[in-house]
């Protein structure tokens, strides 16, 4: 059967926001709730920039090629296998690829089933679920990525990304739970293409409240079933993690829990686009242009050329966490160039019952481990299935403690996130001899880089076992000789005592950050004493010989340091080579003593046990 194809179907942009009228294709009705505004296309003055997507074609895989040397190998999240709407049954026992793990019960697979969005549009989702068994909660897959099924994990996941094929059945898209597992422990797994992915009809968005109202449909739609209990969670990692948030901000009747990972974008333009101000859009680009689907695509990219400052269409890019409410469990890591906004998300949401798991491990590898499907599974068993399983019982926060050239401490228990324990220690930078101090520098001194190729370096060494766990944040004085702006990329490494950095497990080498001179001023409402958030809504270029304070976030780690050795902070023009387009001229001054409290602020935790 070929492909639908609805040219133009949701393409057209509009003056207005259109409100839904109702929830078209699914006769969904809750008794004493409100439905939201639900829009279907953006403002036309928004004049957001969408392009027409390449034809799709059978058997072609969604493949990202390398971002540049060192920075991103080619991930492939799948291959379209074709438009077929059809039951498809896998019998217990199959082995659908060489090396994954064979079924553990009979499933039966409705695919390409059609779902018909509040404007007409219409968007295919494969329903997997146990064969022959009633009502069941539901978990929703939701995001970019192709559905088709089977996909072999050998392919999807390189031996790089240390995901072992043996933990999966092939009955996973990118990113998204494996129907073989949650099918055979009672679920119904729902994979969606959203609007524009694959052969559903209009034009992909890039989150924002379009894509998330489409997601609201769905979760309702999916209650509305008579193979669904009226439960429904969504579960995913990256992607399939951050439309989480944006899709329980709208509050569905039916939507009961959530279990994000690695949602390492909460806010588009502050986390990826133009984090500190400063454009990185090569990745974002690199991803959506290597995505297919029936007509055109969202390009926030062009966006951050066209309206580089924070605006009505960047706001609608960010997740309201304070109407997420529905019970959470949070699973997060550290990096250097992502936000690790998952872990802003934990202690922004409304949610009282949320849980955050802090993971040692890359994204998918963490994902798909057994034993953390099986702890994922017993949160989704308590608020899907009402089972007492005692998840209440389990620690609110569950930290990962990295300790190289040591041993790394996991499942390290804390009452909340930031935790609650923090002391909250000042070191301060003596720019006359590139140190870091515990107490203020008296006497004010500066030291200068060239901003397009140099750094200054600021050591500090620690007389005992220090446990920095939570978020840093750097204040710097600056001046720029030469222009009326400046680019600013900090990073954050442990080294011993002869300067070399020690480096983590999977590459870790440490934290940082970045923040463009001109975009210093600090939103209000966002920041709090320990992660200043920039409001980026005007420019505030530098004045000759002007000296200014910047205030720049650092993302999250959890290291140990031992007695003797020592941080490295390093302040230079460009620390993230290829990723980023710093324009940086002249030379970069750091003042700091005196009257210039330049420091670095550190998270100093007690953990138990030692």
């Amino acid at each position: 059967m070929s492909a639908p194809h609805r040219s133009g179907t949701g393409c057209r942009r509009v003056g207005r926001l259109v409100l839904a009228a109702g929830l078209a294709g699914a006769a969904v009705a809750v008794a004493g709730d409100r439905k939201p505004d639900l829009p279907t296309a953006y403002p036309a003055e928004w004049d957001v920039a969408f392009t027409q997507r390449a034809p799709l074609k059978v058997g072609e895989g969604f493949c990202q090629p390398p971002v540049g040397p060192g920075v991103s190998s080619g991930l492939c999240y799948g291959k379209y296998l074709g438009f077929e709407p059809k039951k498809i049954s896998y019998a217990k026992g199959t082995r659908l690829f060489a090396a994954s793990r064979p079924l553990a019960c009979d499933i039966e697979m409705d695919q390409d089933v059609a779902i018909t969005l509040r404007d007409g549009v219409k968007i295919y989702a494969d329903v997997l679920r146990p064969a022959g068994q009633g009502k069941l909660p539901a978990i929703v897959a939701w995001g970019p990525y192709t559905k088709s099924l089977p996909q072999d994990p050998e392919w999807v996941y390189p031996k790089e990304m240390g995901v072992d094929p043996g933990w999966l059945t092939g009955l996973a898209k990118f990113e998204a739970p494996d129907a073989g597992y949650w099918s055979c422990h009672g679920y119904t797994v729902v994979n969606v293409d959203p609007r524009g992915v694959d052969v559903s009809e209009g034009d992909m968005q890039f989150f924002g409240r379009v894509d998330a109202a489409d997601g609201y449909e769905v979760v309702e739609w999916v209650a509305a079933q008579p193979w669904s209990n009226g439960k429904v969670g969504i579960h995913g990692s990256s992607w399939l993690a951050m439309v989480q948030f944006h899709i329980a901000a709208l509050r569905p009747p039916h939507l009961a829990a959530i279990a994000p990972a690695s949602a390492h974008i909460t806010d588009l333009y502050r986390h990826r686009l133009m984090k500190g101000g400063i454009p990185n859009t090569r990745l974002n680009t690199v991803l959506t242009r290597s995505m297919r689907g029936s007509n055109r695509y969202e390009e926030p990219s062009v966006m951050a050329s066209r309206q580089p400052l924070m605006n009505a269409y960047w706001e609608d890019k960010i997740a309201d966490m304070s109407k997420v409410e529905v019970p959470m469990y949070l699973v997060g890591s550290y990096g250097l160039e992502v936000q690790a906004a998952e872990m802003d998300g934990f202690f922004r949401v409304a949610s009282r019952n949320k849980w955050l798991r802090i993971t040692d491990k890359g994204t998918w590898a963490d994902q798909y481990m057994p034993e953390n499907v099986d702890d994922t599974r017993r949160f989704f068993d308590r608020y899907l299935k009402g089972v007492d399983n005692g998840w209440e019982r389990t620690p609110r926060v569950r930290l990962a403690v990295l300790d190289p050239g040591g041993k790394d401490r996991v499942n390290v228990p804390a009452s909340d996130w930031p935790p609650a324990n923090t002391q909250y220690r000042k070191i301060y930078l003596d720019a006359a001899n590139g140190t870091l101090s515990p107490r203020p520098v008296g006497s004010a001194s500066s030291a200068s880089y060239d901003a397009r190729t140099g750094k200054r370096t600021f050591v500090y060494r620690f007389d005992r076992d220090t446990a920095v766990v939570g978020y840093l944040r750097l204040r710097l004085w600056v001046e720029v000789a030469g222009a009326e702006d400046g680019d600013f990329f900090v990073t954050v490494q442990k080294t011993g005592a002869d300067g070399k950095v020690i480096e983590a497990a999977r590459g870790y080498k440490g934290t940082g950050g970045r923040l463009r001179a001109s975009m210093r001023a600090l939103d209000a409402g966002l920041s709090t004493d320990f992660l200043p958030v920039p409001s980026f809504r005007k420019r505030e270029p530098l004045d000759a010989g002007q000296i200014v304070p910047l205030d720049i976030s650092i993302s999250p780690t959890g290291m140990m340091w031992r007695a003797g050795q020592e941080l490295r902070l390093t302040v230079a023009g460009d620390v993230l080579k290829g990723t980023t387009a710093p324009t940086n001229a002249g030379r970069h001054v750091i003042h700091a003593g005196g009257r210039y409290d330049a420091y670095l602020q550190i998270p100093v935790v007690a953990l138990s046990g030692g």
